[in-house]
């Protein structure tokens, strides 16, 4: 393991100068204009696990934006570790808030990274974090020292819900038998604080459409006789909680599993400061439900949140229109036990119950997801915790992280195996947000850890 070190410490700019290349190809999903980018960053990856050593590196075709699949056969009698992860990112909107292009990385230091983070979208979630693998995997090639057989399976269509991600598992489990699955598009607490994700929360993802008159309406001949969808969906958004910030939809919470005092004691000893989290995010206060703690909120509860709204007219200068149509997209993380299609239904019917006569409410399902869990007594989790402790040489924290990655139950449901999240981002990074940034002391640690894992993995297994 030594000399793999070596190698990583002796490559280090090449490693940081290709992945800058890597993310200036704006691979955005959701955006049709961007379709040859995408394919074109499937491509370069394939030429990056080709150039790391790997026998297999091919772009696989699905009904949306292709796969890339990568193996490295070294015995069949030794286990296999696959890693997850994905090429696509999320448009860079609003571009007035960057303070450099999204596409035109940078580095530059900051408070909490002091050597040097890199701005561009993808730097973290997850461009970042798969060149980690890449690299990890190169370096333990090169020196002879891959201990586990490894396989690639890298998508484009994450950030767009991952429409074909479960149809191709299904058809190649075969050709993606494995006994874990190793996931980095998650975080650590902070750079002298190591964690290990043990959950994560699943995802109903609605769209709600609010119709009222057949067209736009002047809205001063008619405003005060016609309802206004704009009004109405507010009204209806506004009754999805209550005062205490708990979740009016009925039925919401049957199938929600309380942790015992116990379970929320040794939750909340993670390290946290309440004003540096108000400072990081520039608010006054926090909003939250009642009689749960920030950590508990955003881990082990229920959530409902707007994450967009269109309605009427947005356009420079005034228009005075009553608009026909107004809509929003809501997106609703789950909890263990909570079935994300039973929500969708539920959601559904509360909504349409608030409309008034007036309008028509319709709800479509964009995307759902299972609630995600690793076994903190499994071999790939102690592998990971050992891998972590060796680099930061500190004691690792299990944590419970709000976001939603439905990938965990479906490769164990199609693969028969657990998903380690071994992430290496910070909270603070910018995910999804103007100013994405991952830090180098982050990147290159990933580097140096994962070949740990793959030693101390084959050791246990």
């Amino acid at each position: 393991m030594q000399t793999v070190q070596h190698y990583i410490t002796s490559n280090k700019q090449r490693y940081l100068d290709e992945l800058i290349e890597l993310l200036r190809i704006p691979s955005i999903s959701a955006d049709e204009q961007y379709k040859q980018d995408v394919q074109h960053t499937a491509e370069a990856v394939v030429e990056h696990l080709k150039k790391a050593g790997l026998d297999v590196a091919e772009v696989m075709p699905t009904a949306g934006f292709p796969i890339v699949f990568g193996q490295k056969i070294v015995d069949a009698n030794l286990p296999t570790v696959l890693v997850y992860a994905h090429y696509d990112v999320q448009p860079p909107d609003p571009l007035e808030l960057w303070e450099s292009g999204p596409f035109e990385p940078i580095i530059k230091k900051t408070t909490i990274h002091p050597d040097g983070a890199i701005f561009a979208r993808g730097a973290c979630d997850d461009k970042g974090q798969l060149f980690m693998h890449i690299k990890a995997v190169e370096a333990m090639i090169n020196q002879g020292s891959l201990p586990c057989n490894v396989k690639f399976i890298i998508e484009g269509e994450e950030e767009v819900g991952s429409k074909n991600l479960h149809t191709f598992v299904s058809a190649n489990r075969e050709r993606l038998a494995c006994d874990v699955v190793l996931v980095s598009d998650t975080s650590i607490i902070a750079n002298d604080t190591p964690s290990l994700t043990v959950s994560l929360r699943g995802l109903s993802y609605m769209e709600v459409f609010v119709t009222g008159p057949n067209r736009d309406l002047h809205s001063g001949v008619y405003g005060g006789a016609v309802a206004n969808p704009a009004t109405v969906l507010c009204e209806i958004i506004a009754k999805l909680h209550d005062e205490n910030r708990h979740i009016t939809i009925p039925a919401f919470y049957d199938d929600v599993i309380e942790l015992t005092t116990e379970q929320r004691e040794k939750l909340n000893e993670a390290p946290y400061n309440e004003e540096n989290y108000k400072t990081d995010l520039g608010v006054q206060a926090l909003l939250g439900e009642k009689n749960y703690t920030t950590l508990e909120r955003v881990g082990i509860r229920p959530t409902l949140e707007v994450n967009g709204i269109k309605g009427g007219y947005i356009g420079e200068g005034a228009k005075t229109v009553l608009p026909s149509k107004a809509s929003a997209k809501i997106s609703m993380r789950l909890v263990p036990n909570q079935d994300p299609d039973k929500i969708a239904e539920l959601f559904t019917k509360h909504i349409q119950s608030l409309a008034p006569a007036s309008v028509t409410v319709e709800a479509h399902k964009h995307s759902t997801g299972l609630y995600s869990r690793t076994p903190v007594d499994s071999i790939e989790y102690k592998a990971a915790e050992k891998a972590l402790q060796k680099t930061f040489d500190k004691e690792v924290i299990p944590a419970y992280e709000g976001g939603s990655i439905p990938i965990g139950p479906m490769f164990n449901a199609e693969l028969g195996v657990n998903t380690v999240f071994m992430g290496f981002g910070l909270s603070s990074d910018a995910l999804h947000s103007p100013n994405e940034h991952y830090g180098l002391f982050n990147f290159y640690k990933g580097i140096e850890t994962i070949p740990y894992f793959y030693q101390y993995y084959a050791e246990m297994k």
